[in-house]
């Protein structure tokens, strides 16, 4: 047992400029600020070992940019240990673009476009539908410089500042996430699928509205920042053409204004890559055209439900019922006198070998041979629409190239005890489904899972998804398979347990006998 000693520190990671902004096919140059993004640090330092949470906004941490930060903050005079900072993302898709790593020890994997550029014949040219080279626009490289300029910053602030510190876990609901992936008949499934069908059977997964919480005060008892913990990416203005954190910005904004300016606040996307803020049973249309096939509804019927959570109006209303359970939790459950400073305190980094989800051969000569039929079928210059329309194909192929170098995915996972409570993080968009069979089988009190951190490794699907196909599923969607997320369940599971088996009894069936 040792003292709590915690830190905070928050950074603008707004460019100066207008950016591409990330997170969809379609290519998108921002028009004005709507909020500006930022980065915020907790540091934590007990018993002799440290963590360092940091959460960003954007869409998220590839290898590259968290190895650069990680580099940046290696001769630091502060004791600080690199390696024992998480730097995650809210999984925004009104940030930045920027150039982006996936796979540890392997030269950078082409880009679609890169990709789509190699089959096409002399004279035909990707020709790009924005000008991303206008002086006013940031370049990738420019934002990815800024990125870790102030990122690694707002690491070290955290880390100089830490006093002696204590919290409060807690528990609350907001209902913000909800499952994406509607299922059919045919046995089939669709992303952001239309369930206004008589083939309509039910959502693929479920939805967890659980806000894990936690409330760090100083020595003097005074409130310095809150955790909230929540399974749903910050997606509801995803395709405007403006810079925003999305609805956590709204959250921030009010629990500022309810708990003052200086209130840090840290919020980590749980596992959730199946989920989003929107209702597709209930479905109600944007106001304004959001340019996405996926999301046309030919005179949908007029529902009393939520605001659609593609508008600023239905952001507002998310962001604010995370206020609410942050706001109504503090004043109705949050008793300073039951905070904890005397904890126990250990972090592991554990390198976890993940398989790699394979395509056949044959899966590779028929993506091979789609892509060279669907060229000869539209002859002329190519754009963002045809990258998109072949995503699945070249996906096969860079897959089928990639696992001839390497079968397994380097992939860190963190996993620190604090007290009562457990953080552990991945690198995916894990599906909720395993997230839930974490939760149902930790010895610890609490656990905030965090998903996106230090790395973006893409969709990591249940096997029922993988079955039904589509968008977040296809091989092209992430990196690892149902055998990957298994085995990250078990050993997560592992390395968690480890660390409460002293003080936790394990109930079995047996136990009633």
């Amino acid at each position: 047992m040792a003292k709590l000693n915690i830190g905070w520190s928050e950074i603008n990671i707004t460019p100066d400029k207008k950016i591409s902004l990330a997170g969809q096919f379609a290519e998108r140059i921002s028009e004005y600020v709507e909020k500006p993004l930022t980065a915020t640090a907790m540091a934590v330092e007990c018993g002799g070992d440290q963590m360092v949470i940091c959460s960003t906004d954007l869409v998220g941490v590839s290898y590259n940019l968290k190895d650069a930060i990680q580099d940046a903050l290696r001769d630091n005079k502060e004791g600080l240990d690199p390696s024992k900072t998480i730097i995650c993302a809210i999984h925004t898709h009104t940030g930045p673009v920027y150039p982006r790593g996936q796979l540890q020890n392997l030269t950078q994997s082409d880009s679609n476009v890169q990709l789509l550029k190699q089959y096409l014949e002399p004279g035909r040219e990707y020709v790009p539908a924005v000008n991303t080279n206008a002086p006013d626009v940031a370049k990738p490289q420019e934002v990815f410089d800024l990125l870790v300029e102030r990122i690694s910053k707002v690491i070290l602030e955290a880390w100089k500042a830490r006093k002696p510190g204590k919290f409060v876990n807690a528990f609350d609901r907001a209902a913000v996430g909800m499952c994406r992936r509607v299922d059919y008949s045919d046995g089939t499934a669709q992303m952001w699928g239309n369930a206004n069908t008589a083939v309509f059977t039910e959502l693929e997964g479920g939805n967890d509205s659980g806000v894990e919480l936690m409330y760090i005060f100083d020595e003097n008892d005074k409130l310095t920042g809150v955790i909230p913990n929540l399974a749903c990416p910050a997606q509801c203005v995803q395709h405007r053409l403006f810079v925003s954190p999305d609805f956590w910005g709204e959250t921030k904004k009010l629990i500022r204004e309810r708990f003052g300016e200086d209130l840090y606040m840290l919020p980590l996307c749980s596992p959730a890559g199946d989920q989003c803020p929107v209702d597709l049973v209930r479905w109600v249309n944007p106001d304004t055209d959001v340019h996405d096939p996926n999301l046309i509804r030919n005179n949908p019927p007029v529902r009393k439900a939520d605001p659609s959570m593609f508008d600023l109006e239905g952001m507002r209303k998310a962001g604010k019922r995370v206020a609410n359970a942050i706001i109504d939790t503090f004043e109705c459950d949050v008793d300073v006198k039951d905070a904890q400073e005397d904890v126990k305190f250990e972090h592991h980094v554990h390198n976890m070998q993940l398989p790699i989800r394979r395509a056949t051969l044959t899966e590779y000569n028929e993506a091979i041979k789609a892509i060279k039929d669907y060229l000869r079928e539209h002859p002329g210059n190519v754009d963002f629409n045809d990258a998109a329309n072949l995503q699945v194909k070249l996906g096969i192929v860079k897959r089928f190239k990639l696992q001839e170098k390497m079968n397994c995915l380097d992939t860190d996972v963190h996993v620190i005890r604090m007290g009562s409570v457990c953080f552990a993080s991945n690198p995916f968009e894990l599906f909720l489904d395993y997230a839930n069979q974490i939760k149902a089988r930790q010895y610890c009190e609490q656990s905030f899972l965090i998903q996106l951190a230090n790395g973006t490794e893409g969709y990591l699907p249940t096997e029922k998804a993988e079955k039904h196909g589509h968008y977040s599923a296809f091989i092209a969607s992430g990196q690892v398979g149902h055998e990957g997320g298994d085995l990250l369940v078990r050993e997560t599971l592992k390395d968690m347990n480890a660390l409460f088996e002293d003080d936790y009894k394990v109930y079995t069936y047996a136990d009633e006998k």
